[in-house]
């Protein structure tokens, strides 16, 4: 069964780091451009990052309000997306869940993807 499972989310002080994963089986991720969402209670789900596909240059894009503190990358090994979050802030508390789409050159958060995770808890708090 293709699917693709998020791990690495807790609940971490503010200023602190976490690193999520995202990883796939039964496909092979960097043939796929791969997005991070989060969602906080009450909030609209946002995009946090995009990391594409190799053979779209794996180019990176972030959201406004994680830029210079989180970092998208891959390790094709071990088929996995990786989202290095620092300097973490109360505001970054949500469910955080990845996505993988073939058609797709944005991560936009309304597109179809052809896998999602189920999500993993972020909570940043003292």
């Amino acid at each position: 069964q293709s699917q693709l499972v998020e791990s690495g989310g807790g609940l971490v002080q503010p200023g602190g780091s976490l690193t999520l994963s995202c990883t796939a089986s039964g496909f092979t991720l960097d043939s796929y451009t791969v997005g991070w969402f989060r969602q906080a209670p009450g909030k609209e789900r946002e995009g946090v990052s995009c990391i594409r596909s190799g053979e779209r240059g794996g180019s990176t894009d972030y959201g406004d309000s994680v830029k210079g503190r989180f970092t998208v990358s891959r390790d094709n090994a071990k088929n996995t997306v990786y989202l290095q979050m620092n300097h973490l802030t109360p505001e970054d508390t949500g469910v955080y869940h990845c996505a993988a789409t073939q058609t797709w050159y944005y991560c936009s958060v309304s597109a179809n993807y052809d896998y999602r995770g189920q999500g993993t808890q972020v909570t940043v708090s003292s």
